[in-house]
């Protein structure tokens, strides 16, 4: 959920309920300082992403990653180690991007992780720049489909995408879940859907997989949750602002209530010339 990046968060309905431009700026705010230093932007964890990679058949020679919508991070320096390339962190907030810059310095990584501040519905690269793609928990942003469509003229010839999207995982969700996801992100699709959608872009599936319940909680909604309750205290004579922890608080209960029936999953493709 990052902020290039904020991941399928039905909680940013919420910025637009206020009137007016500097109500959704305050808005904007107060959802970067309830999200900013937490360990991840959303659902992910170093297994899952290390999971991806392994279906990952990189071209020969030195590698050239960019991670779209990286928010502060923690995949983009997984990448960078489990590739031996080089990375290019891309996201519209800048101060992930410092975060970043400090986490590759603290990793001995500067030289290889390269952080660029940049929108992903129109990226500054030339076309077949890439060897793969990555974007956890970012692609709703664009749209699962438009997002591969677009991205895809910057992928080298039998080069791969693996993104995260959340998901149906079941039919039938119950009408609260239902309604939610409904307003928050009326794009959801199931699996089947998504693997239709990635074959209608001229890409090739190569495997998929959910993310197991604790990417949802020890790097993102545990730590969210402390957050949420500290800025409770901070905000309790600001109804708009409670009104966003709310929004907060009603997503992670929802998820606990009911994770079975959605997830996050991982989906990884590639340019079919790959063979």
């Amino acid at each position: 959920m990052n902020a290039g990046t904020a991941g399928s968060n039905p909680a940013l309905s919420a910025i637009s309920a206020g009137p007016g431009f500097e109500q959704t700026n305050m808005n904007m705010d107060l959802f970067f300082e309830i999200h900013s230093g937490l360990p991840r932007e959303g659902p992910g964890d170093d297994a899952s992403t290390r999971k991806a990679f392994g279906m990952v058949s990189l071209l020969p020679g030195p590698s050239k990653i960019l991670d779209i919508g990286c928010g502060p991070g923690m995949q983009t320096l997984e990448l960078a180690r489990l590739s031996g390339g080089r990375v290019i962190g891309l996201d519209f907030h800048l101060p992930f991007l410092r975060r970043l810059k400090e986490s590759a310095a603290a990793a001995g990584l500067s030289g290889r992780i390269r952080c660029i501040g940049g929108s992903m519905a129109d990226l500054c690269f030339r076309a077949a720049a890439f060897d793969l793609i990555w974007a956890e928990g970012s692609i709703y942003i664009m749209g699962f489909e438009k997002g591969l469509g677009t991205w895809r003229r910057h992928l080298k010839r039998g080069g791969h995408i693996a993104v995260t999207e959340v998901s149906w995982l079941k039919p039938d969700p119950p009408a609260e879940l239902k309604e939610f996801w409904e307003a928050g992100y009326p794009a959801i699709q199931d699996i089947e859907s998504n693997l239709q959608a990635i074959r209608g872009c001229g890409l090739e599936p190569v495997g998929h997989f959910v993310l197991p319940e604790s990417a949802w909680w020890d790097h993102y909604y545990r730590p969210l949750e402390e957050r949420v309750a500290l800025l409770r205290r901070k905000y309790a004579d600001r109804p708009d602002a409670l009104e966003l922890l709310d929004a907060e608080t009603l997503e992670i209960s929802l998820y606990r209530s009911y994770a079975s029936w959605y997830g996050y999953v991982f989906y990884i493709m590639k340019d079919p010339a790959s063979g």
